[in-house]
Protein backbone atom coordinates (compact mmCIF):
# COMPACT_ATOMS: atom_id res chain seq x y z
CA UNK A 1 0.00 0.00 0.00
CA UNK A 2 1.31 3.48 -0.53
CA UNK A 3 0.42 6.70 1.18
CA UNK A 4 -0.22 9.43 -1.07
CA UNK A 5 0.30 13.10 0.59
CA UNK A 6 -2.06 15.60 -0.75
CA UNK A 7 -0.84 19.31 -0.69
CA UNK A 8 -2.14 22.51 -2.26
CA UNK A 9 0.25 24.26 -3.32
CA UNK A 10 0.92 28.20 -4.32
CA UNK A 11 -1.66 28.74 -1.79
CA UNK A 12 -1.93 28.64 2.46
CA UNK A 13 -5.65 27.81 2.14
CA UNK A 14 -6.84 23.94 1.51
CA UNK A 15 -9.01 23.71 -1.02
CA UNK A 16 -6.91 26.40 -3.02
CA UNK A 17 -3.89 26.59 -5.10
CA UNK A 18 -2.72 23.62 -7.10
CA UNK A 19 -3.61 20.26 -5.84
CA UNK A 20 -0.74 17.65 -5.78
CA UNK A 21 0.10 14.30 -4.76
CA UNK A 22 3.58 13.25 -3.46
CA UNK A 23 5.01 9.67 -2.67
CA UNK A 24 7.58 10.79 -0.32
CA UNK A 25 9.32 6.74 -0.32
CA UNK A 26 8.98 5.91 -4.16
CA UNK A 27 12.20 3.53 -4.06
CA UNK A 28 11.48 0.24 -5.74
CA UNK A 29 8.29 1.79 -7.40
CA UNK A 30 8.47 1.28 -11.42
CA UNK A 31 7.90 3.55 -13.87
CA UNK A 32 4.66 2.09 -14.79
CA UNK A 33 3.51 1.51 -10.92
CA UNK A 34 4.29 5.70 -10.54
CA UNK A 35 1.33 6.38 -13.45
CA UNK A 36 -1.08 3.91 -11.91
CA UNK A 37 -0.25 5.64 -9.12
CA UNK A 38 -0.41 9.35 -10.70
CA UNK A 39 -4.02 8.00 -12.18
CA UNK A 40 -5.52 6.78 -8.86
CA UNK A 41 -4.71 9.98 -7.61
CA UNK A 42 -6.20 12.42 -10.45
CA UNK A 43 -4.39 15.44 -9.69
CA UNK A 44 -2.51 17.09 -12.59
CA UNK A 45 0.51 16.04 -11.52
CA UNK A 46 2.00 13.68 -8.57
CA UNK A 47 5.58 13.86 -7.33
CA UNK A 48 7.41 10.75 -6.50
CA UNK A 49 10.64 11.07 -4.19
CA UNK A 50 13.20 8.47 -4.97
CA UNK A 51 17.07 8.09 -3.53
CA UNK A 52 19.91 10.22 -5.35
CA UNK A 53 21.26 8.48 -8.09
CA UNK A 54 24.20 10.73 -8.41
CA UNK A 55 26.69 12.94 -6.02
CA UNK A 56 26.24 15.87 -7.85
CA UNK A 57 22.44 15.46 -6.07
CA UNK A 58 21.13 15.04 -3.02
CA UNK A 59 17.72 13.18 -4.05
CA UNK A 60 15.66 12.91 -7.37
CA UNK A 61 12.24 13.63 -8.13
CA UNK A 62 9.88 12.17 -10.77
CA UNK A 63 6.56 13.78 -12.02
CA UNK A 64 3.30 11.84 -13.31
CA UNK A 65 0.27 13.63 -14.98
CA UNK A 66 -2.38 10.90 -14.35
CA UNK A 67 -1.51 9.60 -18.36
CA UNK A 68 2.05 10.72 -19.04
CA UNK A 69 5.60 11.21 -16.99
CA UNK A 70 6.59 15.65 -16.90
CA UNK A 71 10.03 16.63 -16.39
CA UNK A 72 9.55 18.80 -14.05
CA UNK A 73 6.39 20.32 -12.40
CA UNK A 74 6.15 23.57 -10.43
CA UNK A 75 3.39 23.15 -7.80
CA UNK A 76 4.55 19.16 -7.52
CA UNK A 77 8.10 20.78 -6.36
CA UNK A 78 6.51 23.02 -4.16
CA UNK A 79 4.15 20.48 -2.10
CA UNK A 80 6.99 17.81 -2.15
CA UNK A 81 9.86 19.55 -0.84
CA UNK A 82 7.32 21.96 1.47
CA UNK A 83 6.19 18.19 3.28
CA UNK A 84 9.64 17.19 3.51
CA UNK A 85 10.79 20.06 5.35
CA UNK A 86 7.93 19.38 7.50
CA UNK A 87 8.43 16.23 8.32
CA UNK A 88 12.30 16.78 8.55
CA UNK A 89 11.82 19.46 10.98
CA UNK A 90 14.29 21.98 9.14
CA UNK A 91 13.88 25.59 9.83
CA UNK A 92 16.26 26.07 6.51
CA UNK A 93 15.76 23.28 4.27
CA UNK A 94 18.37 23.47 0.92
CA UNK A 95 18.33 20.21 -1.52
CA UNK A 96 19.75 19.46 -5.43
CA UNK A 97 16.44 17.80 -6.72
CA UNK A 98 17.60 15.55 -9.91
CA UNK A 99 14.67 15.99 -11.97
CA UNK A 100 14.11 15.77 -15.82
CA UNK A 101 14.80 19.06 -16.30
CA UNK A 102 18.14 18.27 -14.76
CA UNK A 103 19.88 19.00 -11.23
CA UNK A 104 17.42 22.23 -9.92
CA UNK A 105 18.48 23.82 -6.51
CA UNK A 106 15.19 23.78 -3.88
CA UNK A 107 15.10 25.63 -0.58
CA UNK A 108 12.22 26.14 2.14
CA UNK A 109 12.70 29.22 4.63
CA UNK A 110 10.69 29.96 7.93
CA UNK A 111 8.33 27.37 9.56
CA UNK A 112 4.35 26.58 9.80
CA UNK A 113 2.17 28.39 8.00
CA UNK A 114 4.70 30.94 6.73
CA UNK A 115 7.14 28.66 5.35
CA UNK A 116 8.14 29.89 1.42
CA UNK A 117 9.48 26.81 -0.71
CA UNK A 118 11.54 28.20 -3.85
CA UNK A 119 12.48 26.47 -6.71
CA UNK A 120 15.57 27.28 -9.44
CA UNK A 121 14.13 26.61 -12.96
CA UNK A 122 16.29 24.89 -15.78
CA UNK A 123 17.95 27.50 -18.23
CA UNK A 124 15.64 29.87 -20.80
CA UNK A 125 14.66 28.50 -24.09
CA UNK A 126 12.76 31.35 -26.29
CA UNK A 127 11.29 28.64 -28.99
CA UNK A 128 9.68 29.03 -31.77
CA UNK A 129 7.52 31.84 -31.93
CA UNK A 130 3.93 30.23 -33.69
CA UNK A 131 3.60 30.77 -37.67
CA UNK A 132 0.79 32.41 -39.25
CA UNK A 133 -1.57 29.38 -39.79
CA UNK A 134 -0.75 27.80 -36.02
CA UNK A 135 -1.23 30.97 -34.32
CA UNK A 136 -4.86 31.37 -36.06
CA UNK A 137 -5.28 27.54 -35.18
CA UNK A 138 -4.93 28.40 -31.43
CA UNK A 139 -7.04 31.89 -31.16
CA UNK A 140 -9.80 29.59 -32.76
CA UNK A 141 -9.24 26.65 -30.23
CA UNK A 142 -9.67 29.57 -27.42
CA UNK A 143 -12.55 31.04 -29.07
CA UNK A 144 -10.47 34.75 -29.25
CA UNK A 145 -9.76 36.88 -31.74
CA UNK A 146 -6.27 39.11 -32.89
CA UNK A 147 -8.02 42.18 -31.62
CA UNK A 148 -7.81 40.70 -27.85
CA UNK A 149 -4.01 39.71 -28.50
CA UNK A 150 -1.76 42.41 -26.66
CA UNK A 151 -0.43 44.11 -30.33
CA UNK A 152 3.40 43.59 -31.26
CA UNK A 153 3.57 40.90 -28.56
CA UNK A 154 4.94 37.23 -30.34
CA UNK A 155 2.75 34.05 -29.62
CA UNK A 156 5.57 32.00 -28.21
CA UNK A 157 7.18 28.80 -27.24
CA UNK A 158 9.33 29.16 -24.06
CA UNK A 159 10.66 27.04 -21.46
CA UNK A 160 12.63 26.63 -18.15
CA UNK A 161 12.44 23.28 -18.15
CA UNK A 162 8.68 22.49 -19.31
CA UNK A 163 7.86 24.60 -22.34
CA UNK A 164 4.56 26.53 -22.69
CA UNK A 165 3.08 28.97 -25.47
CA UNK A 166 2.97 32.38 -24.53
CA UNK A 167 -0.41 34.13 -25.23
CA UNK A 168 -0.34 37.53 -24.31
CA UNK A 169 -3.55 38.93 -24.36
CA UNK A 170 -5.22 42.54 -23.13
CA UNK A 171 -7.20 42.47 -20.72
CA UNK A 172 -8.12 40.07 -17.69
CA UNK A 173 -11.45 39.61 -18.28
CA UNK A 174 -10.70 37.94 -21.65
CA UNK A 175 -8.55 35.60 -19.96
CA UNK A 176 -11.65 34.57 -17.15
CA UNK A 177 -14.18 34.02 -19.94
CA UNK A 178 -11.89 31.68 -22.03
CA UNK A 179 -13.38 28.37 -23.07
CA UNK A 180 -11.06 26.65 -25.05
CA UNK A 181 -11.82 23.84 -27.27
CA UNK A 182 -9.68 21.13 -25.30
CA UNK A 183 -9.45 18.60 -28.29
CA UNK A 184 -8.59 21.40 -30.83
CA UNK A 185 -5.84 22.11 -29.06
CA UNK A 186 -4.31 19.08 -28.00
CA UNK A 187 -3.89 18.14 -31.79
CA UNK A 188 -2.23 21.49 -32.65
CA UNK A 189 0.14 20.42 -29.66
CA UNK A 190 1.01 17.62 -32.07
CA UNK A 191 1.91 19.93 -34.47
CA UNK A 192 3.78 22.49 -32.66
CA UNK A 193 5.51 20.08 -30.39
CA UNK A 194 4.37 21.48 -27.35
CA UNK A 195 1.95 20.54 -24.82
CA UNK A 196 0.97 23.63 -22.70
CA UNK A 197 -1.07 27.05 -23.27
CA UNK A 198 -0.76 29.87 -21.12
CA UNK A 199 -2.68 32.89 -21.69
CA UNK A 200 -2.04 35.61 -19.40
CA UNK A 201 -2.72 39.50 -19.01
CA UNK A 202 0.11 41.37 -16.94
CA UNK A 203 -1.32 45.22 -15.45
CA UNK A 204 0.01 47.09 -12.82
CA UNK A 205 -1.25 47.01 -9.35
CA UNK A 206 0.24 49.60 -7.02
CA UNK A 207 3.28 50.59 -9.85
CA UNK A 208 3.82 46.80 -9.70
CA UNK A 209 3.24 44.25 -12.78
CA UNK A 210 1.02 41.37 -11.63
CA UNK A 211 0.08 38.71 -13.98
CA UNK A 212 -3.13 36.91 -14.07
CA UNK A 213 -2.88 33.68 -16.26
CA UNK A 214 -4.63 29.88 -17.12
CA UNK A 215 -3.32 27.18 -18.45
CA UNK A 216 -4.36 24.78 -20.38
CA UNK A 217 -2.64 21.22 -21.47
CA UNK A 218 -5.44 18.91 -22.82
CA UNK A 219 -2.51 16.54 -24.79
CA UNK A 220 -1.26 15.02 -21.58
CA UNK A 221 -4.18 15.04 -19.86
CA UNK A 222 -4.72 18.25 -18.15
CA UNK A 223 -7.75 20.65 -19.17
CA UNK A 224 -6.93 23.46 -17.05
CA UNK A 225 -4.31 23.65 -14.34
CA UNK A 226 -5.07 25.92 -11.41
CA UNK A 227 -1.79 27.33 -10.89
CA UNK A 228 1.32 26.18 -12.89
CA UNK A 229 4.96 27.45 -11.83
CA UNK A 230 6.12 26.08 -15.57
CA UNK A 231 4.09 28.68 -16.83
CA UNK A 232 4.68 31.43 -14.57
CA UNK A 233 8.17 31.06 -14.71
CA UNK A 234 8.73 31.03 -18.28
CA UNK A 235 5.94 33.64 -18.48
CA UNK A 236 8.39 36.39 -16.17
CA UNK A 237 11.12 35.54 -18.87
CA UNK A 238 8.98 36.34 -21.78
CA UNK A 239 7.76 39.63 -20.16
CA UNK A 240 11.86 40.78 -19.36
CA UNK A 241 12.65 40.01 -23.23
CA UNK A 242 9.82 41.95 -24.40
CA UNK A 243 10.44 44.58 -22.31
CA UNK A 244 7.33 45.02 -20.30
CA UNK A 245 9.69 44.44 -17.02
CA UNK A 246 12.71 46.64 -16.49
CA UNK A 247 16.09 45.32 -16.61
CA UNK A 248 17.67 45.43 -13.54
CA UNK A 249 19.58 42.79 -11.65
CA UNK A 250 16.73 41.24 -9.29
CA UNK A 251 13.31 41.79 -9.41
CA UNK A 252 10.10 39.23 -8.00
CA UNK A 253 6.23 40.18 -9.09
CA UNK A 254 3.28 38.23 -8.28
CA UNK A 255 1.55 35.86 -10.90
CA UNK A 256 -1.91 34.95 -9.94
CA UNK A 257 -4.18 31.92 -11.43
CA UNK A 258 -6.47 29.66 -10.75
CA UNK A 259 -9.53 32.17 -9.89
CA UNK A 260 -11.41 31.11 -13.18
CA UNK A 261 -11.39 27.30 -11.50
CA UNK A 262 -12.46 28.83 -7.65
CA UNK A 263 -9.07 28.19 -6.68
CA UNK A 264 -6.85 31.16 -6.64
CA UNK A 265 -3.41 30.95 -6.05
CA UNK A 266 0.14 32.76 -6.06
CA UNK A 267 3.26 32.33 -7.50
CA UNK A 268 5.96 34.57 -6.85
CA UNK A 269 8.36 34.99 -9.85
CA UNK A 270 11.94 35.96 -9.20
CA UNK A 271 14.33 36.79 -12.20
CA UNK A 272 17.93 36.92 -11.40
CA UNK A 273 20.46 38.62 -13.76
CA UNK A 274 23.56 39.13 -10.70
CA UNK A 275 25.39 36.23 -12.74
CA UNK A 276 26.36 35.08 -16.18
CA UNK A 277 22.97 34.25 -17.55
CA UNK A 278 19.25 34.89 -16.19
CA UNK A 279 18.15 32.59 -13.61
CA UNK A 280 14.30 32.36 -12.93
CA UNK A 281 12.89 30.91 -9.80
CA UNK A 282 9.61 30.21 -8.48
CA UNK A 283 8.25 29.77 -5.28
CA UNK A 284 5.20 29.90 -3.25
CA UNK A 285 3.29 28.37 0.40
CA UNK A 286 2.02 25.00 0.25
CA UNK A 287 -0.85 23.56 3.06
CA UNK A 288 -1.72 19.95 3.61
CA UNK A 289 -4.55 18.38 3.20
CA UNK A 290 -5.17 14.99 3.65
CA UNK A 291 -3.47 11.34 2.55
CA UNK A 292 -4.46 8.26 -0.08
CA UNK A 293 -3.73 5.19 -0.52
CA UNK A 294 -2.75 3.10 -3.37
CA UNK A 295 -4.60 0.85 -3.88
CA UNK A 296 -7.48 2.05 -1.91
CA UNK A 297 -8.45 0.34 1.30
CA UNK A 298 -11.09 -2.16 1.13
CA UNK A 299 -13.79 -2.34 3.51
CA UNK A 300 -13.57 -4.77 5.82
CA UNK A 301 -16.74 -7.48 5.29
CA UNK A 302 -19.53 -7.42 8.08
Amino acid sequence: MTVIHVIDAFTRTPGQGNRAGVVLEAEGLSSSEMQAIAGFAGFSETAFVLPAQGKDHDLQVRYFTPSAEVPICGHATVAAHFLRARMLGLPDYRVRALTGAGVLPVRAAEGGADMQVEMTQGAVVHGPVLEAADRKELLAALGIGEAELVQGLPVQVVSTGHSKVMVPLRHRATVDRLEPDLPRLAALSKRISCNGYFPFAAERADGSLETHGRMFAPAIGIAEDPVTGNANGPAGAYLLAQGLLPDVPLQTYAGHQGRAMGRPGTVFVTLDQTGSSLSVRVSGHAVEAGTLTFPAARPHSG
